[in-house]
């Protein structure tokens, strides 16, 4: 999502504004801003800003997606932007490796379904998506399988926003975004403690993942040189160029593009955590007892952290299991973490306020197992154990083989693995910021 002088933001009630009349879903049209090289000042890419029709309340992003969203009509006005997204660029004749990036709603992303037209414009012509980090939150397992099926068209994902929210500092290695767009308000105000968190957070992430930093909002010289000093090498605001139509005759572009898509790691559905771990780490054996302790002191990893930076994801086989004592650590937990989950079989949705729930079907290799995984900006650790046979469960003298490691790689993989299987959140979240 990009900004501009004169934007506006989702406000309540904006849809009413517009009065009667019919989603103009067929008057979708779109206005490119340019992504630019801040070394060479190439422009590498463009994204692509829905507009409804000129001269009507529905020109107005905020007017046009509450509408979409109020009349039930939102995954089809989805559609239609991005339809009218790739009809621009293909009548612009966009070639690779001008990258073209287009916004996807967080309530709509799962539904997503690739039109023969859309996956032939990707082939030839390199498509970045854009999400926020409330998509990952709300419905996490489908947003995953999404970014899945996406980067398998050779698609790129862009998380926007990144330090609007510490949700999103803390969603980072989940997603492994190629691009994180870097929210306007790290290069427009005045540096703090907070703006710091976020510089920290984001260079860790693009420097273990090669993730790519590019900033927003950049109107004046002032703005390029904080970005360039926050360590973008990518930047998009009106300094470059206001939203508009795409030129006539696009510059050629770049010989190579900076932006490169690089491999991400991909986990075989249905794939337990202590799998995944053991695959490379050799278990060992302890009782049910030490590993309470031990998953303890993995929970004030991530309750240090603070700045609700932090994700954490735990098994707890049966939601019987998840007794008053740990509630209350997990009420504790879910004030300081970004996000917090609790899985097992019959577990509810929200176990807890803040505490979002995971149900275990029947025939899951989870209902064996007792995981639990922290990631934050600067710590990972990870415990995966599994039942021994013939142990009566929720016995304190229970056997496990288990493997504890603080290898950020092996946390990451079991934290996915746990956040594809958390309960969709009941209630719509909050729309996006207008594009």
């Amino acid at each position: 999502m990009t900004t501009a002088v004169g934007s506006t933001r989702l406000r309540p009630g904006a849809a009413g504004a517009a009065g009667a009349g019919e989603l103009p879903l067929k008057a979708i049209r779109s206005a490119f801003q340019p992504v630019v090289d801040l070394d060479t000042l190439a422009v590498v890419g463009y994204e692509a800003l829905a507009r409804g029709p000129a001269g009507t309340p529905f020109e107005r992003p905020d007017v046009l997606f509450e509408a979409g969203r109020s009349t039930g009509r939102l995954a089809e006005l989805d559609s239609a932007c991005r339809t009218a997204a790739f009809a621009g660029a293909r009548k612009a004749r966009l070639t690779a490796p001008t990258w073209l990036f287009v916004n996807a709603e967080p309530e709509v992303l799962h539904t997503w379904a690739l039109s023969p037209i859309e996956e032939m414009d990707g082939a030839d012509l390199p498509v970045m998506v854009e999400i926020t980090e409330r998509a990952l939150t709300h419905r996490p397992a489908e947003l995953l399988a999404a970014v899945a099926r996406l980067r398998m068209l050779g698609w790129g994902i862009a998380l926007d926003d990144v330090g609007a929210d510490s949700a999103s500092l803390a969603l980072l290695p989940l997603l492994a975004p190629d691009v994180i767009k870097l929210d306007l308000h790290l290069v427009q105000r005045r540096p703090g403690r907070d703006i710091a968190m976020v510089m920290n957070a984001v260079h860790a992430e693009a420097e273990r993942s090669g993730a790519l930093l590019l900033a927003e909002g950049l109107e004046t010289p002032e703005h390029v040189r904080r970005a360039r000093a926050f360590g973008a090498t990518l930047g998009q605001g009106w300094h470059f160029g206001a939203p508009g139509p795409l030129p006539a005759k696009p510059a050629p572009p770049p010989i190579t593009s900076r932006v490169q898509l690089r491999p991400r790691p991909t986990q075989a559905p249905g794939v337990s955590p202590f799998d995944i771990v053991t695959s490379s780490r050799p278990p060992r054996t302890a009782d049910k007892a030490l590993l309470i302790e031990v998953s303890k002191q993995l929970e004030e990893q991530a309750a240090a952290a603070g700045g609700g930076s932090s994700v954490v994801l735990a098994t707890f086989q049966d939601a019987r299991f998840f007794t008053p004592a740990t509630r209350r650590r997990y009420h504790r937990l879910a004030q300081t973490a970004a996000f917090v989950a609790a899985l097992g079989l019959d577990m509810p949705p929200t176990p807890l306020p803040g505490v979002r729930g995971g149900v275990l079907k029947p025939g899951d290799p989870l209902l064996d197992e007792w995981d639990i995984a922290v990631v934050g900006p600067h710590f990972a650790g990870t415990l995966v154990a599994r039942q021994l046979p013939g142990q009566e469960t929720g016995d304190d003298d229970a056997q496990y083989s288990f493997v504890l490691s603080h290898d950020r790689q092996l946390a990451v993989a079991v934290a996915t693995g746990l956040m594809s299987r958390v309960t969709p959140r009941p209630t719509t979240p909050p729309g996006r910021i207008p594009r």
